[in-house]
């Protein structure tokens, strides 16, 4: 009897985590803005390192969500001040087998550090739409190279 209790309470404990990741992600694309994103968390190995998530427009800010986390605040906050699109590329290597075809990779300054990310091609626009849209009378040195290889 007891293997069953604890059977049944280790199913139980299952259907609850997925629960909530379904409700925390229900709740953040409820309200729109939302892209599907991956970013680069480490470097330590070529290729490897890539993240899924969403990110969600906020004002100046990307907030970025971890796909399968339970945290209710962003992983990463990228702010569009600070912001600035170093160059784009498409996914080499072992990249190419952890995400879509159609996705770009966008390598970005900050001055907390260096950050990459990768999103599909359509939502690139969006994003560097974004990226350049500023009150008016601010500079807008946001993209460092105009001249970036097709994508």
């Amino acid at each position: 009897m007891e293997i069953v209790e604890g059977i049944g309470i280790g199913v139980a404990v299952v259907v609850v985590a997925l629960l909530i990741l379904f409700i925390r992600r229900a709740l953040f694309t409820r309200s729109g803005g939302i892209i599907r994103l991956s970013v680069r968390v480490t470097t330590m190995l070529d290729g490897r390192g890539w993240s899924p998530g969403f990110g969600r427009f906020a004002g100046d800010q990307l907030r970025w969500y971890r796909m399968f986390s339970f945290a209710l605040r962003p992983k990463r906050v990228l702010s569009r001040k600070d912001l600035a699109v170093e160059r784009r590329r498409l996914p080499e290597g072992q990249e190419r087998f952890s995400m879509p075809a159609d996705w770009v990779i966008l390598r970005c300054t900050s001055h907390h550090a260096p950050v990459e990310i990768a999103m599909a091609r359509s939502t690139v626009t969006g994003f560097l739409s974004w990226l350049e849209a500023a009150p008016p009378g601010a500079a807008s040195p946001r993209l460092a190279s105009q001249d970036w290889p097709a994508a």
